[in-house]
């Protein structure tokens, strides 16, 4: 069973940065579509920012594109966010789906099978 944790969440002012980290319990995630979903109180869970397998294909939601960016490595996924505004407020959580060697960007939080117990980001003043 895979395991997955999420840290890096924090208190940040508007315009600051964040970078979370999602670490695998597993040695190596190449063959995982991995993705960050994020979930504000009393709204659904959203997807934020997925990336693929082997070409490292990445989409983002339209409200992060240019300020936030997802990368991998061999156990880990990582998200940079930027420009942080206070509607970024939620629980992230990261995600993984094994799909070999599909290539998948993954955006829909019903593909997902795995998933970590998330990480609260505060965007205030």
């Amino acid at each position: 069973q895979l395991q997955l944790v999420e840290s890096g969440g924090s208190l940040v002012q508007p315009g600051g940065s964040l970078r979370l980290s999602c670490a695998a319990s597993i040695l190596n995630l190449d063959f995982y579509a991995l993705g960050w979903f994020r979930q504000a109180p009393g709204k659904e869970r959203e997807g934020v920012s997925c990336i693929s397998t082997l070409d490292n294909i990445t989409s983002y939601v339209d409200s992060v594109k240019g300020r936030f960016a997802i990368s991998r490595d061999k156990r880990t996924v990582y998200l940079q966010m930027t420009s942080l505004k206070p509607e970024d407020t939620a629980t992230y959580y990261c995600a993984a789906k094994w799909v070999g060697m599909s290539r998948r960007c993954l955006l829909n939080s019903g593909e997902y099978d795995d998933w970590g117990q998330g990480t609260q980001v505060t965007v205030s003043s």
